[in-house]
C-alpha cells in the first residue's frame, strides 16, 4: 500500500473497514462456525478495532505467513480451516459457502483461483499468476486446509477450485486497487 498511514485491513471501502467486510461475509456463511482473525504486532489498530466489535483475534508473530498460519492453527480445534486474506472487500457469504460446498476432506487442501482475464477486466494487474490446463489463473487467497496435517508438517495435496468469481478478483494491495475497490462501492 505504500506509506498511507493506515493499516491495510483498516482501509475504509464503502463506509466499512475492509476487514469488517470479510468478517461479515464469514459470519454470514452457513458453513462457518467460528471466525478468528490473526493479527500481529504490525496491525495494532486492526486488533483493537476487531476486539471493540466483538471479533475474536489470535496474536501471531507477524514473522512470515507460514509461521503465522501455524500459530493460528495451533489454538484451533477443527479438522479443516478456511483461511482468507483480510483485504478482499467484495467477498460474500455465498462465495464462501460455494467454496465450502466444493471442498471434500480427501482433497486435504483447496485454494480458490480466479481467471486472470476476470481480474484484468476489473482493472487489476495480477502480481502473480499460475497456468493450469492452458489457462492463466490468479490465487485469491481463499482456501480450505487440513489443520492437523498442516501442524504436523505433512505435505498436503493442493486442489484448485477454478472460478470466474469477481467477488474474489479485487485484493487491495496497492493504492490503485484501493481506489478501484472504493469506486466499485
Amino acid at each position: 500500500m505504500g506509506p498511507c498511514g493506515i493499516e491495510k485491513p483498516m482501509q475504509v471501502i464503502g463506509g466499512k473497514h475492509v476487514v469488517q467486510r470479510v468478517v461479515e461475509a464469514m459470519r454470514g456463511a452457513k458453513g462457518i462456525d467460528r471466525v478468528l482473525v490473526s493479527v500481529s504486532p504490525n496491525t495494532p489498530k486492526t486488533e483493537a478495532y476487531l476486539k471493540s466489535i466483538g471479533v475474536e483475534t489470535i496474536r501471531t508473530s507477524g514473522e512470515d505467513f507460514m509461521m503465522d498460519l501455524h500459530e493460528s492453527f495451533s489454538v484451533m480445534s477443527g479438522d479443516y480451516v478456511m483461511t482468507s486474506p483480510s483485504d478482499v472487500p467484495l467477498m460474500t457469504s455465498s462465495v464462501i459457502d460455494c467454496t465450502l460446498d466444493s471442498f471434500k476432506p480427501e482433497m486435504q487442501s483447496m485454494i480458490v483461483l480466479v481467471k486472470a482475464g476476470i481480474v484484468r477486466q476489473m482493472g487489476i494487474v495480477p502480481s502473480y499468476t499460475r497456468v493450469l490446463d492452458g489457462e492463466e489463473w490468479v490465487l485469491s487467497g481463499l482456501s480450505v486446509m487440513d489443520r492437523k496435517g498442516t501442524l504436523e508438517g505433512k505435505y498436503l495435496n493442493e486442489c484448485c477450485l477454478k472460478t470466474d468469481w469477481k467477488e474474489l478478483a479485487v485484493n487491495v494491495n496497492t493504492q490503485a486497487e484501493l481506489f478501484l475497490a472504493r469506486k466499485l462501492f
